[in-house]
C-alpha cells in the first residue's frame, strides 16, 4: 500500500496548476480501520471521532488553515489523506494489539459509544471494559507508513 497522493507543494504558488499536481508521498500514514459490519451511519460517527483523536494529540499532522479567494477564513484539516480500511473483528483486534506492540498513537471506538450521549460517557463506557473485552468497531492510527501497513494486515480499502 502507498499513500502517494495530490497536493500542492509548500512552493507552489497560488494557480500554479502543474506545480500543484505533483505526487506528495508521506513519510506517515493516517488510516481508520472499521468493523465491516457496521451500518453506513455508524461507519460515518465513528470515523468523525477516531480521526478527532488524532487531530488533538498529534498537532504535527494538522496542515495550515484555508482561506478563500474572498478572504474567508476556514479550519485547518489533516495535512495529508486519511485512508479508510475495514476488517472483521478479529481484523479489528488484531489490528489493536499490532498498534499497541508498535507503541503508535491510536484512537478507538467501541460499540458501546453508540448509545453514549456525551464525551464523559463515552470515556466511561471504554474504562468499565478491560481491553480484552472491548467490542471494538474502529481504530485510528498514525505513524510511519510501514508500520501503519503493518497493523492494518488482513484489512482492505473500504468501498
Amino acid at each position: 500500500m502507498t499513500t502517494e497522493h495530490t497536493a500542492p507543494s509548500e512552493q507552489t504558488a497560488p494557480g500554479d496548476t502543474a506545480a500543484a499536481a505533483a505526487p506528495v508521498r508521506f513519510d506517515t500514514k493516517i488510516a481508520v480501520l472499521l468493523r465491516d459490519d457496521l451500518a453506513p451511519w455508524q461507519k460515518l460517527n465513528a470515523t468523525a471521532f477516531l480521526v478527532s483523536g488524532l487531530g488533538t494529540a498529534l498537532p504535527e499532522v494538522i496542515g495550515e488553515p484555508y482561506e478563500d479567494a474572498d478572504g474567508t477564513a476556514y479550519l485547518a484539516m489533516f495535512r495529508q489523506p486519511v485512508l479508510v480500511f475495514e476488517g472483521s473483528k478479529e481484523v479489528l483486534n488484531a489490528a489493536l494489539d499490532r498498534t499497541l506492540s508498535r507503541a503508535l498513537p491510536r484512537a478507538l471506538f467501541t460499540a458501546d459509544l453508540f448509545a453514549t450521549g456525551h464525551d464523559e460517557a463515552n470515556r466511561a463506557a471504554v474504562r468499565a471494559v478491560p481491553r480484552a473485552g472491548l467490542d471494538l468497531v474502529g481504530l485510528a492510527v498514525h505513524g510511519p507508513r510501514n508500520a501503519v501497513d503493518k497493523v492494518l494486515k488482513g484489512a482492505r480499502m473500504h468501498p
